[in-house]
């Protein structure tokens, strides 16, 4: 055990050298743009002026966050407020409901809580900027670049040069196929078979994005969702064998999900496409090694649908999670910075973000 934990001490050491060494190495941002695709995880307040449940517009969200509370859904910074300072941006990038002008030539964020690959996804929550409209969105910023850049070839050529974050599929099992009451997926599908409808119509807008200019594309999986506080307090409570189910079902997914970056490298091949192993990461280390405490709930008293209601715990560090759902910033730093500088090779494939955008 005491082996065990002087390596994973050295590991953490090593990475977070390494991550130190790169923003040290890049003074200018290592791609022109950053282009975010996905839900609360990565929301910065696209969601706050929607009508809906799932909006992080109060305290004491964003408690911890240098600009206070903007509609992150977690304490402090998120996981692609985290990858674009490892890429050298000196400002966080702005969510697409705020984004004006020039600003879109730094990138956007159209994330929205509650979104999901499939419309329908979330809907019992109120308003949400599904993944459909987000690429609606990321095709009217296509057309403001040309505008901005003069003609179509060289916002292309701008565009092409950047990174695109694509994180979704949370919520078609949390928002869908595991609310029976709310959604007929769960009685129209097994497992196996709605990760195959969700990868076939996940290829389909990853495709689109692709002839909207992306070139550089990181796909993250889904993370061990049975792991999350919601799991064993709402979906589960007291009943193990349930949480491994939760558990088991999204694991087709992220399969299909490794299977569709291998196809698109092949079809796509003036692309890359890379895939981020997000169970395998939270999986790989031991929470204590890293510090945290309390991995079984969240930092703030949450209501039904797993949102703080107020208040907060004060060693918030060592919680990994904020609310039964989202990490905290202590977690999402590890999670940004071992997407980004792989420490295992099952930790991303074929490559990381480094390498991706080199």
């Amino acid at each position: 055990m005491a082996d065990k934990i002087k390596v994973w001490c050295f590991l953490l050491f090593l990475l977070m050298l390494v991550s130190n060494l790169q923003n040290c190495a890049h003074a200018a941002p290592q791609v022109p743009c950053f282009f975010i695709f996905g839900d609360s995880l990565a929301d910065s307040g696209n969601n706050n002026n929607l009508v809906t449940a799932a909006k992080a517009n109060y305290r004491p969200y964003g408690i911890d966050f240098p600009n206070g509370t903007t509609g992150r859904f977690t304490n402090g910074r998120t996981v692609v407020d985290i990858i674009g300072e490892l890429l050298g941006f000196n400002q966080f990038i702005p969510p697409f409901a705020t984004a004006r002008g020039r600003d879109i030539l730094v990138g956007v964020n159209y994330a929205s809580g509650a979104a999901g690959i499939r419309d329908e996804t979330g809907r019992q929550l109120g308003d949400r900027i599904s993944l459909n409209e987000q690429l609606q969105n990321h095709a009217a910023t296509f057309n403001r670049s040309i505008q901005l850049l003069g003609t179509k070839q060289a916002a292309e050529n701008y565009l092409n040069k950047c990174l695109y974050y694509v994180s979704l599929g949370s919520n078609d099992y949390l928002n869908n196929y595991f609310m029976p009451s709310n959604y007929t997926t769960s009685r129209l599908y097994t497992p196996d078979q709605y990760a195959k409808v969700l990868i076939d119509q996940y290829s389909q807008q990853i495709k689109l994005l692709y002839h909207l200019g992306a070139r550089k594309i990181a796909l993250p999986g889904l993370g061990p969702m049975g792991s999350l506080p919601y799991a064993s307090s709402t979906l589960c409570p007291n009943n193990l064998s349930c949480v491994t189910d939760i558990n088991n079902a999204v694991l087709p997914f992220n399969a299909g999900l490794v299977s569709l970056v291998g196809q698109l490298n092949r079809e796509l091949n003036d692309a890359r496409f890379i895939y981020l192993n997000s169970t395998g990461i939270l999986s790989s280390a031991d929470p204590s090694v890293l510090g945290f405490r309390v991995t079984n709930v969240g930092c703030c008293p949450a209501r039904s649908d797993g949102q703080c209601i107020q208040d907060t715990c004060q060693n918030r560090t060592e919680y990994a999670f904020w609310d039964e759902i989202h990490p905290t910033e202590a977690l999402n730093q590890f999670t940004a910075r071992r997407s980004y500088n792989a420490i295992l090779p099952s930790d991303a494939y074929p490559t990381d973000i480094s390498h991706l955008i080199s």
